[in-house]
């Protein structure tokens, strides 16, 4: 198959090989990290209620279905590469949708990647110490602009490289191969879950769960303001819901598929969501919660003895590697859409000719993340970005209104069920959790958009360059003629 290219070339074009169940497979398996092993007990330093805890979760699923639903028509009306970032272009023009992804090359998959890489060696460390992220190469203090700093360089952030490299190896040589991990470590990674959920049920050492609302005697403000905090850390454990829609162009049937994918992603993510925090406060009363990142381990640790600690830690691995996966094969189709639209390197846009792969996008990711993940910097960036996220999102959503206004004769195999309420809804908890984050951290919300504001010469760059190329190639075709 092809299509024009950016340069006014015929080339390559990617091509539509991803079924129904790859493209469930890929969104479960990228939202599905290492949050819901973390999280809960960080959730339960704000609300130490098992009723609320458990809420929270639900909600959070909620909410999630309410952006899925929204972003399903965007998808089945224009399902090409990009997702997010062809629906910010429709409806507000090139330069939101190159802000969206300046954003996330340069931060948001960039970072994710980066702390995905490194967040899979530290678990493999549990195994293997010489392997982990507490064992140093070297250090050294540096001076950068009179402010020092210091330098250490883990062999874990090398084990984080190598996994980001070979996944984006993989993932260059062929979708099949790309889809075949995500399938097979989404399947494994569901079925240690629901192993986990199904001990922790039947043979477990369990506990009664206390439902009390508020057994802690909080203030009606302090309920609900560590409710809005518990939301804000639910919302990224759901964290990448909307990425499959990035590979649009590659989904057989899109104007099916996607909004099936969508939607049976979210309710199977929330499924197991609510049940495994259920197999925790059967495990550990919420005051012994409290504080306890690795969750996942103590809960299993209070079930089953010490020996699930281990297979937790192993669950950990095998999810959070699939996760990477995921991650690595979706990104490069919004830097390929952004090229072909002339606002990136050219290169980008280009598929390889045998593999029909964006190779050239896949290795400018796994550079730039590799490079983040030695530098160990992706932790500060992201969280400049978190705020710009959910603007980014709001935005999307809010696409929908636009679009339809705009755009009235566009098909829509698929609308919005319950529209205009549920975006509306998506929007407006967008939005608390927006001013929560800006209100929690300014510093960090105002250096993002900051960020985010540096891409707009960047972009007017883009666009000088592309118009140059464009004029340059009527020249030369004015010539030959």
């Amino acid at each position: 198959m092809t299509q024009g290219s950016p340069d006014g070339k015929i080339g390559a074009e990617l091509v539509r090989q991803l079924g129904t169940f790859d493209s469930i497979m890929m969104m479960v398996g990228i939202v599905i990290g290492s949050g819901i092993f973390l999280t809960t007990g960080i959730m339960a330093q704000s609300i130490p209620s098992a009723g609320l805890l458990l809420l929270a979760w639900l909600v959070g699923g909620v909410l999630t279905l309410t952006g899925a639903l929204t972003f399903a028509e965007l998808g089945a009306a224009l399902p090409h590469a990009g997702g997010q970032y062809v629906y910010l272009r429709e409806a507000y023009g090139h330069l939101s949708g190159f802000l969206f992804g300046w954003i996330l090359f340069l931060v948001s998959m960039g970072g994710s990647i980066a702390a995905l890489g490194v967040g899979f060696a530290e678990y493999v460390g549990y195994f293997f110490p010489a392997l982990s992220t507490q064992r140093f190469i070297f250090s050294a203090e540096l001076d950068f602009l009179g402010a020092g700093r210091t330098y250490a360089l883990s062999v874990g952030q090398l084990v984080g490289v190598g996994v980001i490299v070979l996944l984006s190896a993989f993932n260059y040589v062929g979708v099949a191969f790309g889809k075949l991990i995500q399938n097979v470590f989404t399947v494994v990674k569901i079925g240690a879950i629901l192993a986990f959920i199904v001990l922790g049920f039947t043979i477990g050492t369990t506990v009664p769960i206390d439902f009390t609302v508020n057994p802690t005697s909080l203030s009606t403000g302090q309920l609900f303001f560590g409710f809005g905090v518990a939301i804000i850390a639910v919302s990224w454990a759901f964290d990448g819901w909307h990425n499959v829609t990035y590979i649009a162009g590659e989904i057989e049937n899109p104007k099916r598929n996607l909004p099936v994918a969508l939607v049976a992603g979210t309710l199977i993510i929330t499924s197991l969501y609510v049940l495994v925090n259920v197999v925790y406060l059967l495990a550990l009363p919420v005051p012994d919660m409290v504080g306890v990142v690795r969750i996942a381990e103590r809960a299993a640790t209070a079930l089953h003895g010490d020996v699930a600690a281990a297979l937790i830690s192993a669950a950990v691995i095998v999810s959070t590697f699939g996760a990477l996966n995921g991650a690595i094969f979706v990104a490069p189709r919004v830097y390929y859409a952004m090229a072909r639209d002339g606002i990136f390197f050219r290169k980008v846009g280009e598929v390889h000719p045998r593999f029909c792969t964006p190779a050239f996008a896949i290795l400018l990711q796994a550079v730039w993340a590799s490079l983040l993940t030695l530098t160990g910097s992706y932790e500060q960036l992201f969280t400049y970005v978190v705020f710009i996220s959910f603007i980014f999102w709001m935005a999307a959503a809010a696409a929908v209104f636009v679009l339809r206004r705009t755009r009235p004769d566009l098909p829509r195999p698929y609308k919005t069920w319950g529209y205009p309420v549920v975006p509306l809804v998506f929007i407006v908890s967008m939005g608390t959790i927006l001013i929560n984050t800006l209100i929690a951290r300014p510093v960090e919300s105002l250096a993002g958009l900051g960020i985010t504001i540096l891409g707009v010469p960047v972009y007017y760059h883009w666009r000088r360059r592309s118009r140059l190329s464009e004029g340059e190639s009527e020249t030369s075709s004015h010539v030959e003629k």
